[in-house]
């Protein structure tokens, strides 16, 4: 999967890499491709900018669904919805 150390990666290379990347973030990898996913990152800078990409969209992602909503937000959009649900009713 990895480029010889010093030699440019080739696309297929980075097509294997990109493909495993969802799985290499989620630790679903086993060693050896874990370790050829490292050594490929480290030798594909292109690469490496993908994966810091989706680090980071899925560390957002991660604490956006952690935190709660205020109470009293929750109560106006469950007011709301209330609120339209009988308009739509009244049709």
């Amino acid at each position: 999967m990895a480029a010889e150390t010093g030699a440019t990666p080739s696309d297929d290379e980075c097509a294997d890499v990109l493909q495993s990347m969802v799985y290499f973030l989620d630790n679903e990898l086993d060693q050896a491709d874990c370790v050829a996913v490292r050594q490929h990152l480290d030798s594909c800078n292109p690469c490496l900018e993908k994966y810091d990409l989706q680090r980071t969209v899925k560390m957002v992602v991660a604490r956006s669904c952690a935190e709660t909503a205020p109470a009293d937000l929750r109560d106006r959009v469950r007011l709301r919805i209330r609120e339209v649900q009988v308009r739509i009713t009244e049709r």
